[in-house]
C-alpha cells in the first residue's frame, strides 16, 4: 500500500502558549524573546499568548504587554487563545485579528477546565464567533480531549464529530482536534479525520499532538498519510494542559520539521534557527526539555573522527 503525502505542511508553533502555560511563570522578556526568536525561523503562524484570567493561568498574566511588545515579522501570522467571550473582547480589542477558542469534548475536563459543561461553552462560543466575524477576525475551535480524558477515558469519535461540527454550523473558520493528553494512536488519528471529513467535508483541520506516551509522529505519520497538512508543534517539546494530570508536552517543532523535512515534505522552517530558539526557551525555564533532536541534533551531524 502506498499513499502520497503532502509535498508542504503548515506549522503553527505553540510554544510560547500551550507551552509556557505549564510552567512556572518566567519574565516578560524572556517570553517576548521566545516569540521574536521563533518569527526568524520560517514558522508563518505562531499563538504567541493567551487572554485568560491572570488568576486561573498566571503563566498568561502579561498577555496584553507580550502581545504589544513582539517584534511582528513580514509574513507571520500571530494568534491568541481566548477561553470566553471575555477573553475575546480583550483579545479583539488588543488587536488580535486571529482567534483560537477551545472546548473539551469530555464533559468532566470541560468542567475542571472552564467550569462549563461543553454545550454551556458552545453556546458562549457561538456569541465569540458573532463578535470576532463583525471585527473582521477569524475563529479557529480547538477540540480538546479529542482521543481521550484523563478522567473519562475515551470519548466516543460521534461526540467529537458533533462538538466539531456544532462550532462549523456557528461559523467556525477551522477546526483543530487536540491530543490533550497523549491517548492517540494512529488507527485512532484515522477513524476520527475520517469521520470528521465525512460530516463537514471542505473545512480547514489542524491537528494539535502530544507526546505523553511516545506516539505523537506516530500520529503525524498517520495523518500525513490522510493527507493532513496543518500541525501545531511547540518549540522544545515544552507544554501539557494544568488540568490534565501527566499530560506532558506537545510534540517538539524540531523533531517535526527534522522529520518532514527529512520525508521530502517542505515545511519553510530553517532546523538550525528553530534549534536555536529551542535553546532559547530551555533556558528561559530553567529546566532539560524533552526533544531530542534538541539534545542529539539533525541526522546530518556526525561526530568528527
Amino acid at each position: 500500500m502506498s499513499w502520497e503525502l503532502p509535498s508542504r505542511i503548515s506549522l503553527r508553533e505553540v510554544g510560547p502558549r500551550d507551552g509556557l502555560q505549564n510552567e512556572d511563570p518566567i519574565p516578560t522578556d524572556a517570553k517576548v524573546a521566545l516569540v521574536d526568536a521563533l518569527s526568524l525561523t520560517g514558522v508563518k503562524r505562531i499563538e504567541a499568548v493567551s487572554f485568560v484570567r491572570p488568576s486561573a493561568i498566571p503563566q498568561m498574566a502579561d498577555a496584553d504587554e507580550v502581545w504589544s511588545r513582539i517584534s511582528r515579522s513580514p509574513g507571520v501570522r500571530y494568534s491568541a487563545l481566548v477561553p470566553n467571550l471575555r477573553g475575546a473582547v480583550r483579545a479583539l480589542d488588543a488587536g488580535v485579528t486571529e482567534l483560537e477558542v477551545v472546548v473539551s469534548a469530555s464533559q468532566t475536563h470541560n468542567l475542571k477546565n472552564v467550569n462549563r459543561t461543553t454545550g454551556e461553552s458552545l453556546d458562549e462560543i457561538a456569541a465569540i464567533l458573532e463578535l470576532a466575524h463583525v471585527k473582521g477576525a477569524s475563529v479557529q475551535m480547538i477540540v480538546s480531549t479529542a482521543w481521550g480524558c484523563p478522567y473519562e477515558g475515551d470519548v466516543p469519535v460521534e461526540r467529537v464529530v458533533a462538538v466539531a461540527s456544532r462550532a462549523v454550523r456557528d461559523g467556525a473558520d477551522s477546526v483543530s482536534f487536540g491530543d490533550t493528553t497523549g491517548m492517540a494512536t494512529p488507527t485512532r488519528v484515522r477513524r476520527l479525520v475520517g469521520a470528521f471529513r465525512d460530516a463537514n467535508p471542505g473545512t480547514a483541520l489542524n491537528l494539535h499532538f502530544h507526546n505523553t506516551r511516545g506516539t505523537g509522529l506516530a500520529n503525524v505519520l498517520a495523518a500525513l498519510e490522510l493527507g493532513v497538512a496543518d500541525f501545531d508543534a511547540s518549540v522544545g517539546g515544552l507544554g501539557g494542559c494544568p488540568y490534565a494530570p501527566g499530560a506532558t508536552g506537545n510534540i517538539a517543532t524540531e523533531e517535526l520539521v527534522h522529520m518532514a523535512e527529512d520525508m521530502g515534505i517542505d515545511t519553510g522552517v530553517s532546523l538550525d534557527a528553530l534549534l536555536e530558539a529551542a535553546a532559547e526557551a530551555e533556558r528561559a525555564v530553567g529546566h532539560t526539555l524533552p526533544s531530542q533532536v534538541l539534545r542529539a541534533g539533525p541526522r546530518t551531524r556526525t561526530i568528527p573522527v
